[in-house]
């Protein structure tokens, strides 16, 4: 059974930083694109970043967000730099089973999610 379970959001004040991380479970997906979507209330769960061979990130989180992998731990990171009052949000993990997906950039290439992890940046 794939899991994915991320860990490392929270709590904290505008220009600050989170390290979120997630780890899978159940089988490898070194080969496969990882990444994040965040969903904000009231509105719809929005891609983040992703990363497979190469990285794509959301216009709104270029320059500020960086996603990273560790192929061996199954884990994907995404540091979050001068996080805005904006960028609150429920964070999920995101993955597809198909090698031969370039990016998750649309959920239509998502095969697993995590459960999330709540972004809280105060003002």
């Amino acid at each position: 059974q794939v899991q994915l379970v991320e860990s490392g959001g929270g709590l904290v004040q505008a220009g600050g930083s989170l390290r979120l991380s997630c780890a899978a479970s159940g089988r490898s997906f070194s080969r496969n694109s990882m990444g994040w979507f965040r969903q904000a209330p009231g509105k719809e769960r929005e891609f983040v970043a992703s990363i497979r061979w190469s990285t794509y990130y959301a216009d709104s989180v270029k320059g500020r967000f960086t996603i990273s992998r560790d192929n061996a731990k199954n884990t994907v990171y995404l540091q979050m730099n001068s996080l805005k009052p904006e960028d609150t949000a429920v964070y999920y993990c995101a993955a597809s089973g198909k090698e031969t997906v370039l990016t998750i950039a649309t959920m239509a290439n998502v095969d697993y999610w995590g459960q999330g992890t709540q972004v809280t940046v105060s003002s």
